[in-house]
């Protein structure tokens, strides 16, 4: 994902989703309100397919939007949203097999969408979605093309006027209920689209940044706008989210490990304690890092897939590419701060050490070879290393010895915990804690998949809903 302009968007996620049984069993635990409803976009290779997903999926789901728009799917969406009489087909098939109502999404990039709408119609939709991404489009930045796919589909306000044209022309060409949607971020971009035609208005792109306190702030205004005729809530929308590149050269890599680098750059970065940056390779992709100091800029990266292995090899003189920093920084709490870090978890909890101080950092590694940066940590703070094969430090899990240690402490309501690193281990060490101290003091960082930094793509979520891109990385357990 990326932003070309204040508000205006660029995006190839693809179709991301767990498969059409895994959703099932989700949507099947899902407790939807009464005043809610759940809308299910499905989508498929074949008419086969997708008649298949509908019947699995139509259980549980209060309605069905067929995905015949995505612009950057070769084979699927717009492959077979450009098509009327494949339109037609494919809402016949599923109107076939399910009893919920059926919404096919329309593309805008057709020459006539009001063709389209009518062959929709004709399949039997109950009603009408417009519009999706424009595209496949182009962007880049220093010289290279942006999204690992190259192309992408175009949102946020710069499709307003196109989705309004085609939400108009869709109107003119049949009588169904339209979900209109593409560049809404006000009541009055609301009143626009219900003056032509639609009654249903989805909100996307002007999300983005937005926390979830402050997401639910800014729904609670449009709704206060809508029934006060004023147009207030687009003075919450976050139209200085950052997303531009800033170019750094490699100057040294060290290796602690095969599989574990120290990268450091040749400038500074301004980043507060709990904020993290995306490294950008062009061509091959991105990824989130905590910086493990700031200046110098510096990285921490472990081999895990195709992406670290290629950024832990490059050579001194290589250029990276970094955009952020994203985060909810951390303010000092004027506690004692116990920091537990596992993995490249040390980069974060290392800013909040140095910070806020009076610290004490809990390593834990397999081996003494994998430990790093143990030396500056004990500049800043009480250092305790654990590793599984007892080659320093406490012979054992980095768990166990903080549960020793905790054990032989009193006055623990002067103390906050910070703890990164992998999940298995974050959640151990919040149930050490917890045996000693309330939830509100424990903090959590854990490396759930971060792809879009500001909110939208949802993959961060925690098991509670929370983004850990917006509303942490470190998370308060309660």
């Amino acid at each position: 994902m990326t932003q070309y302009a204040p508000g205006c968007f660029m995006n190839a996620v693809g179709l991301t989703n767990p498969g059409a049984d895994e959703a099932a069993q989700q949507f099947a635990n899902l407790e939807v309100p009464e005043d809610r409803f759940l809308l299910c976009s499905i989508f498929g290779g074949s008419i086969e397919e997708i008649v298949e997903v509908a019947e699995k999926l139509a259980p549980f789901s209060d309605g069905l939007e067929l995905n015949l728009s995505c612009p950057h799917a070769k084979g699927y969406g717009m492959d077979m949203g450009q098509d009327a009489n494949l339109v037609k087909e494919i809402t016949q098939a599923v109107k076939a097999v399910v009893n919920v109502p059926v919404i096919p999404k329309l593309t805008p990039n057709v020459p006539n969408i009001g063709e389209i709408a009518s062959a929709a119609a004709e399949g039997g939709a109950d009603a009408l979605c417009a519009i999706n991404t424009v595209g496949p489009v182009y962007y880049t930045a220093h010289g290279h093309p942006i999204l690992t796919n190259t192309l992408g589909g175009m949102s946020g306000k710069s499709v307003l006027p196109i989705a309004l044209k085609c939400v108009r022309e869709i109107r003119q060409a049949v009588d169904l209920p339209i979900i209109g949607c593409g560049g809404i971020s006000s009541a009055d971009n609301v009143r626009a689209f219900e003056k032509e035609g639609a009654i249903v208005f989805g909100i996307g792109s002007a999300l983005t940044g937005m926390n979830s306190a402050s997401l639910a702030e800014y729904f609670t205004a449009i709704e206060s706008d809508l029934v006060g005729e004023s147009n207030l809530s687009e003075q919450l929308v976050h139209y200085d989210v950052p997303m531009d590149f800033e170019s750094y050269t490699l100057v040294k890599n060290e290796k602690v490990t095969d599989d574990i680098s120290i990268l450091t750059f040749d400038g500074k970065l301004h980043v507060k304690p709990g904020e993290f940056v995306f490294t950008w390779i062009p061509g091959l992709g991105e990824k989130p890092f905590s910086a493990l100091t700031d200046d110098p800029f510096s990285l921490v990266v472990i081999d895990v897939g195709i992406f670290t292995s290629n950024l832990i090899d490059l050579e001194p003189g290589s250029e990276v590419l970094v955009r952020g920093t994203y985060g909810t920084a951390l303010e000092p709490t004027g506690k004692r701060v116990m920091a537990v870090a596992g993995g490249t978890g040390l980069a974060a909890v290392f800013q909040i050490a140095r910070d806020f101080g009076n610290a004490t950092i809990f390593m834990g590694a397999r081996s003494k070879d994998r430990l790093y940066f143990s030396d500056e940590c004990r500049d800043i703070a009480e250092v305790r290393i654990a590793t599984d094969d007892g080659s320093e430090g406490y012979h054992g899990l980095v768990t166990e010895l903080l549960r020793e240690t905790l054990e032989g402490m009193d006055d623990l309501d002067s103390v906050v915990f910070y703890n990164c690193g992998p999940a298995p281990m974050v959640q151990a060490a919040e149930a050490v804690q917890r045996d000693f101290v309330g939830n509100d003091q424990v903090f959590s960082a854990i490396d759930y998949l971060t792809k879009c930094g500001v909110g939208i793509c949802g993959a961060c979520h925690c098991p509670d809903g929370r983004r850990i891109c917006v509303d942490g990385p470190f998370i308060n357990s309660s």
